[in-house]
């Protein structure tokens, strides 16, 4: 009974260190797995992969310690640019501007804008009519909208980027999608337009963005304005030039000889219009407004006088999804601009504080009396309802304090009820002939007259 006694104890002894053994060794594998990466970990398949440009960068920026603190936690999903989009796509200077050794929270910030800490495959892509889902990175407040287009193709997007290598490279602890070109947060941009004073070029932010003069906290001018001839009117104080206008923002009061104080809206166009085009994507808006239509210089009258724009700019792929039937009608891409002009100045960041507050937003156009409502969804500002919606895709393409452009991923129509209520409120109009003043500016005089202030703009 004694040896009973001592065998099993003996087998229990065993079993005991056995277990613990199991445990010690269970341990100093997670130990060692955070402070030196499985073979098979993603970061490995990253460093050793078709996209050596974004590795040597991750490498230069000390990030691979970061990384492996993050794999060691969760899995992780990569968006890596393909080669070319950092050889040859990207600005020589912004590249320049990265690798310098003083910038390198810039460049950690983006690289780290390029991950998701979590596993997002292609088979959990939002569906068409889901919407854009948003997921933070592991960048400093910076997130990632994925979204899919819609049509036969059905092209997987990350921001405006398109996915053209969906699950590229699979691992047990993340896996790593292809991308067309390299996204740039906001955040690195204005580091960037800050050390080479707001020359644009397709990495920063365009030269019609604001710069505010410290000592006389004005509007600084911009390299379009230098060029103005002299007596040109100074810039705004910023007080009143980023300040959101009423409804229709009247023009400013008469001066002492009773005469309008006048700005050159035909630069200020003309550099909205340069800044569309060289900030790319929005090519087809810019040629209805100078080519197929005389509404950048009917706009350019209006910023004359004084009064404050919001042009909600289509991107190109959504202006190539309107038909032949919809611009074949006489006037139809006037109309179609004139419901995309809020005669309203506002920003990115007060649409979306609007309508976090309120909710639901309506904001008057120039498609009198349609009004665009706007609202919140996936944490971005989206107008319109059903199919005829669209989200603000690239926020404050160009602010200057009198013009400001919002991109968006979709064409705006008014709503059918909205239409059909106008159709049956509107009765026969006698029509008077009077010398012609431009579509934009006779839709801003009939506004005007319509609270009674038509005296406000000298050209009514």
């Amino acid at each position: 009974m004694d040896r009973c006694i001592y065998g099993c104890s003996v087998i229990t002894i065993f079993f005991f260190f056995l277990i613990n053994a199991s445990a010690l060794e269970s341990g100093h594998h997670n130990i060692t797995g955070s402070g030196q990466i499985n073979s098979n970990s993603v970061l490995v398949a990253l460093l050793d992969s078709r996209y050596t440009e974004l590795a040597e960068l991750v490498e230069k920026a000390l990030l691979l310690q970061t990384l492996e603190d993050a794999v060691g936690r969760h899995n992780i999903t990569i968006f890596a640019p393909r080669n070319e989009a950092l050889e040859r796509d990207l600005d020589p200077d912004f590249k320049r501007f990265l690798l310098q050794p003083g910038n390198l929270k810039s460049l950690q910030t983006l690289l780290l804008s390029h991950i998701i800490p979590k596993r997002v495959g292609s088979n959990q892509w939002p569906e068409e009519n889901s919407g854009r889902v948003k997921h933070v990175t592991l960048g400093h407040d910076q997130v990632l909208h994925l979204s899919k287009l819609k049509g036969a193709n059905g092209k997987r997007l990350v921001n405006s980027a398109v996915i053209t290598r969906p699950d590229d490279l699979t691992r047990p602890d993340g896996l790593i999608h292809g991308i067309e070109r390299l996204l740039i947060p906001r955040s690195v941009q204005e580091d960037f337009n800050r050390r080479r004073n707001l020359r644009s070029i397709s990495a920063v932010l365009p030269e019609g963005a604001p710069e505010i003069d410290p000592r006389t906290n004005r509007l600084k001018k911009s390299a379009t304005a230098a060029s103005v001839p002299a007596g040109s009117p100074p810039a705004l104080p910023i007080e009143s030039a980023m300040a959101p206008g009423p409804s229709l923002a009247p023009a400013p009061a008469p001066g002492p000889g009773g005469a309008h104080k006048h700005f050159n809206g035909d630069a200020q166009v003309k550099d909205f219009i340069h800044t569309l085009l060289h900030y790319g994507g929005y090519n087809e808006m810019a040629d209805i407004l100078v080519n197929l239509t005389s509404l950048a210089t009917e706009m350019g009258r209006l910023v004359s006088e004084g009064y404050v724009l919001t042009v909600l700019a289509p991107n190109d792929e959504a202006m190539a999804k309107l038909t032949t039937d919809q611009l074949s009608e006489p006037g139809a891409p006037e109309q179609i601009m004139y419901y995309h002009i809020i005669p309203e100045y506002q920003t990115e960041e007060s649409m979306y504080n609007s309508v976090r507050r309120f909710g639901k937003v309506k904001y008057e156009t120039l498609r009198f009396p349609h009004k665009v409502g706007a609202k919140e969804a996936d944490g971005s500002v989206k107008f319109g309802s059903g199919d005829r919606s669209a989200y603000l895709f690239d926020p404050d393409i160009y602010t200057d304090g009198r013009i400001s452009v919002q991109g968006i991923d979709g064409v705006l129509f008014p709503e059918e009820k909205e239409e059909e209520t106008v159709k049956k409120t509107t009765g026969p109009v006698k029509k008077v002939v009077q010398p012609r003043r431009g579509k934009l500016l006779e839709v801003a005089c009939r506004m005007l007259g319509a609270i009674g202030k038509d005296s406000y703009l000298s050209r009514c």
